[in-house]
């Protein structure tokens, strides 16, 4: 038994004795940061080479300027409104805002013509209707429509005719004083050309007599 384990042993170191290490096929070499794998024993290699007096300059600038200026506040104009049809008033406001101050305002304009009116509608209503037209006339419009209606507007207690007579004795006193005058001139300019074309027919009819 002894002697079959012993050259068992025996063969062993025989073959060990012939044997050869196995080296792989295959190489792999770094240089100048390549990292490939590289087979059949091929090697590969790269290189940066600056030439003398070569030289490399990077200059970078970079200046930012910001300006932010926020917006004003807004100057709100107060409102202004009549609530009520028996206020004869409008309202009118404005508001002006700059970067550093601010200003608003308002007031109400009285409506007069809308007055007249109303004072006209109550007297009315009273039972006073001399007083009531007098009244209205006092706006020109309504005076000068009276006066083509042949109705003219009362005055000093006077109507119809008696109260024409004293607004032409004393027509400085109309309502609608410029608005006359400047009638009044036209049509005296008018009268003069056709008082001078009557006058030529008159000359013309009497010489072929």
């Amino acid at each position: 038994m002894n002697y079959y384990f012993t050259g068992i042993l025996i063969a062993l170191f025989c073959l060990l004795a012939f044997m050869q290490p196995a080296y792989p096929d295959s190489t792999q070499t770094n240089t100048s940061g390549s990292n490939t794998a590289i087979e059949g024993g091929y090697t590969s290699s790269s290189a940066t080479t600056y030439q003398s007096g070569s030289s490399s300059n990077t200059t970078s600038n970079s200046t930012n300027h910001s300006n932010v200026k926020s917006a004003p506040p807004t100057a709100s104009a107060p409102s202004f409104s009549a609530q009520s049809q028996d206020v004869c008033a409008t309202g009118v406001s404005v508001g002006i805002q700059t970067f550093g101050t601010g200003f608003s305002g308002g007031k109400t304009n009285r409506d007069m013509n809308c007055e007249r009116i109303k004072l006209a509608k109550v007297l009315y209503d009273f039972g006073m209707k001399v007083g009531s037209v007098a009244l209205l006339c006092q706006d020109e419009r309504v005076f000068e429509a009276m006066i083509n209606a042949g109705t003219p507007c009362p005055v000093d207690g006077k109507i119809g005719k008696d109260a024409l007579a004293i607004w032409n004795k004393y027509d400085h006193e109309r309502p609608d004083y410029e608005t006359y005058v400047k009638r009044i001139k036209k049509r005296k300019k008018i009268d003069k050309k056709l008082n001078k074309i009557e006058s030529k027919k008159l000359e013309l009819h009497t010489k072929w007599r």
